[in-house]
């Protein structure tokens, strides 16, 4: 397993697989292992994937500070690693709420990003709202399966503010093309690989300047993909519209079926998409 210092001498790993053009790839959770993302569907058999374990998740050490958990802190760890890597430029995954961090490195670094991927993105970043109303209407595309009723009683609950720990389990399946055994394990592992510590501190207060960042990606002229799942609450294609907006040169592509993790249950479809994008 590689590894490499950051700034402040955290030492941090990553993995690497697959052959082909590298592609640094920046997990979501917010804050967890980057083993959760597998070889994004057999992307590893068009593109070498580097995948990034944040400080203080999966194989990399515990910062001393828990401050620099926060996301606009963790640039430097994303340039640390290019740099190690020896490269000029990189192309740039992130999935999720690594996506936020994706976008505040291109914020910082523009010219090192030759094309940059966001799949199913966290938009706290770039300050796209996602309304109750877009994630019930998005939600109703799985109003014909078992478990619907239940999950869409606890996503009122959640939207109304009355969220309990048992609302946030019962929408689990509203993440998944399918609420199948692959996506019910995949769901089940998350509790071990994310740390909670550092998910709560990668919001914080001012680890976000929404007008500075769109002002940024208005700029960057470098190609951009931006993926969402046609069923995805967290990442609803509407608010994805409006994300990719904030790019000069960007594609929006939505994989029918798909939820908040697309390389799952139709890895084809999302391996096609996002190859041919970074080839």
């Amino acid at each position: 397993m590689p590894t490499f210092c950051a700034p402040d001498g955290t030492e941090l790993a990553y993995h690497v697989s697959g052959d082909g053009a590298p592609v640094v790839c920046l997990p979501g959770g917010p804050m967890q292992a980057s083993v959760y993302l597998g070889d994004l569907g057999g992307l590893s058999a068009h593109q070498q994937l580097i995948m990034l374990d944040l400080r203080g998740t999966g194989q990399s050490a515990t910062p001393e500070d828990a401050a620099s958990y926060r996301c606009d802190h963790q640039v430097d760890d994303v340039d640390a690693l290019r740099k190690h890597l020896g490269l000029e430029k990189m192309d740039l995954l992130g999935h999720s709420g690594g996506a936020n961090l994706a976008a505040l490195y291109v914020e910082r670094h523009p010219e090192r990003v030759s094309k940059l991927a966001l799949i199913t993105p966290g938009p706290m970043a770039v300050g796209v709202a996602v309304s109750g109303d877009v994630r019930r209407e998005t939600a109703q595309l799985h109003k014909d399966e078992p478990w619907f009723p239940a999950a869409f009683a606890a996503l009122e609950a959640i939207v109304a503010g009355k969220a309990t720990d048992a609302s946030w389990h019962a929408i689990a399946p509203f993440a998944y093309g399918r609420w199948d055994e692959e996506a019910q394990a995949h769901q089940a592992a998350e509790a071990g690989q994310k740390n909670m510590e550092a998910a709560a501190a990668f919001g914080a207060e001012g680890a976000y300047d929404p007008e500075a960042t769109r002002a940024a990606l208005a700029l960057f002229e470098a190609p951009v993909l931006l993926l969402a799942g046609e069923g995805d609450l967290n990442s609803p294609p509407p608010a994805m519209a409006e994300f990719a907006g904030l790019f000069p040169n960007a594609d929006l592509v939505v994989q029918p079926g798909a939820g908040h993790f697309p390389w799952l249950h139709d890895p084809d479809r999302f391996v096609a998409t996002t190859a041919a994008f970074l080839g």
